[in-house]
């Protein structure tokens, strides 16, 4: 009777420790999955591409160019140019400038200015003016900071996905930032919309109510939550491999979004 004991729980543990061994394994193989996918992707150890864009350093006569460097528009400009400020202070659709490409990368350069037609600025001394001299950094437009541009969110990509997805993105400058070049170009950017669903209550309903599913039925994830309940949550294993997925962010919203 003993031996028969002693027999029991030592199957009994190897049992455990070949399910433990499973999960181990299984863990290992996404990890070593993720990080082989994001080193061999395209984007790794790259700057994103730009099609068309300009040297940085030029040697070019001067040439005079809207400080917007886009179509003109048909609306009238005027209503977006406030009326007796300084002039160094108005809006790109309001002046127009002669830019030159002779300038060092990143370091202040001056340029001839002209308030546009309709549009009345004043100098420091509160005198009207018309040509004033503006100096800002040397940069185009697609090399200013992330701070000073705006970009169009795409909301058909994967955000949770490894290697991370980036899209075509169309970005403009804002209104009160000069730069050199277009104003509005295109930038290659990493997905980053989110679709309301909380990173917390999808831990939670993992913790408490995994075996059920509920996790998954809250991501989006139906199929995967009818196994989970129709399957214990895979007798606990499927459960507690959930809760660490969900916890490090590798399991996120079916459709695509990040947490909030």
């Amino acid at each position: 009777m003993t031996a028969n004991g002693l027999k029991w729980v030592f199957e009994r543990g190897r049992n455990i420790m070949s399910s433990y061994m499973m999960l181990v394994l299984l863990l290992l193989d996404i990890y070593s999955k993720c990080v082989i996918g994001y080193l061999s992707s395209a984007h790794v150890g790259q700057d994103p591409p730009f099609t068309a864009q300009q040297n940085p350093v030029m040697s070019s006569p001067a040439a005079l160019t809207s400080s917007s460097a886009s179509p003109v528009l048909t609306e009238n400009y005027t209503s977006r140019c406030p009326s007796g400020g300084l002039c160094s202070k108005l809006p790109s659709d309001c002046i127009t400038c002669s830019f030159h490409h002779n300038c060092t990368y990143g370091r202040p350069a001056n340029f001839t200015c002209r308030s546009r037609t309709g549009v009345h600025c004043v100098n420091e001394r509160n005198e009207p003016q018309q040509n004033f001299s503006l100096t800002l950094p040397c940069l185009f437009c697609w090399q200013l900071d992330s701070s000073q541009y705006r970009c169009s969110n795409s909301t058909s990509c994967q955000t949770v996905s490894c290697p991370r997805t980036r899209y075509n993105s169309s970005c403009a400058v804002l209104d009160h930032v000069h730069c050199l070049g277009k104003r509005v170009f295109l930038k290659r950017v990493f997905c980053n919309w989110t679709g309301g669903y909380k990173w917390s209550t999808a831990l939670a309903l993992s913790i408490t109510l995994g075996g059920f599913g509920a996790d998954r039925f809250y991501l989006g994830q139906w199929r995967e939550g009818l196994g989970k309940l129709f399957s214990f949550g895979g007798l606990g294993i499927w459960t507690l491999i959930d809760v660490l997925l969900i916890g490090v962010g590798y399991v996120g919203p079916a459709d695509g979004s990040l947490y909030i």
